[in-house]
């Protein structure tokens, strides 16, 4: 504790608290880049669950994968959203809102539980940024994604310039 009394809670100590330690930020796939910064928005490219630079997590929902492998495909990919904004702006700290999050996820026809799915990214979100930063949010179904991954995540940050 500081002389100054109890500290506020920053993104980068919530991370800490989490046990959080962040991979380093995925290196994009093709002729794009991960992050662009317009004024004080942060705009990410879709990150995928990989682990350097290898899926971690392949197939579509509702097929090959269940409602909580989906969970951690998501949750892996907010983990690199994360490292990709740490990668651009030098600290978490700098954001000031979470604006959006898409989240697109591979799935068979019947499957519905989109919802639970991309919750996974939005509480990661949620822990570290806080509940009063909690995103607008777009979540979708499509027939394939990049290397054969379930899920995608995207996400607009408000940032401090």
């Amino acid at each position: 504790m500081s002389p100054k009394g109890p500290q506020p809670a920053t993104a980068e100590r919530r991370l800490a608290e989490l046990g959080i330690e962040l991979p380093p930020a995925p290196r994009p796939l093709g002729a794009y880049v991960e992050s662009v910064q317009a004024g004080d928005l942060l705009y990410l490219s879709g990150v995928l669950p990989v682990v350097g630079g290898a899926p971690r997590f392949t197939g579509r929902l509702g097929k090959e994968l269940d409602i909580e492998q989906g969970r951690e495909a998501a949750r892996l990919a907010a983990v690199n959203v994360l490292s990709v904004a740490k990668d651009h702006l030098g600290s978490l700290d700098r954001v000031t809102r979470v604006v959006k999050l898409t989240v697109y996820m591979a799935t068979e026809g019947e499957f519905i539980a989109h919802a639970k799915v991309a919750d996974a990214a939005s509480e990661l979100l949620r822990d570290v940024f806080g509940e009063d930063k909690l995103p607008v949010r777009m979540v979708l179904g499509v027939a394939s994604l990049p290397l054969g991954v379930p899920v995608v995540v995207e996400v607009l940050f408000e940032v401090k310039a």
